[in-house]
């Protein structure tokens, strides 16, 4: 069973005792949320798709962690004209478990 969620803008396929890194949710660590944007769920051969979300559906997600993702370095050069900008940006993010998916 696994399910297609949406969360900070992006979408995820999550199934039940797998981890997945996130955009920064504000909870603590150790605390259960609950992830209502729920797109679509399959259980074996019955698949259920929302419009655009499906109707009671849940997940359930344990925060494991918070953290930092590695640096991605910008470099912007214009040639002949002298400019160049060096820029580095670290995203924030939130390690979570999938504990259970509800419809």
């Amino acid at each position: 069973m696994y399910a297609v969620v949406k969360t900070g803008g992006k979408q995820y396929k999550v199934a039940v005792g797998e981890k997945l890194k996130v955009e920064q949710i504000p909870a603590d660590v150790d605390s259960q949320i609950v992830l209502e944007e729920v797109l679509m769920i399959a259980d074996g051969e019955q698949v259920v798709v929302g419009a655009p979300r499906v109707a009671g559906a849940a997940v359930k997600a344990t925060v494991v962690a918070h953290g930092r993702g590695e640096k991605v370095r910008i470099f912007k050069m214009r040639r002949r004209k002298h400019y160049q900008k060096h820029q580095g940006h670290r995203q924030n993010f939130t390690e979570i478990r999938i504990d259970e998916i509800s419809k």
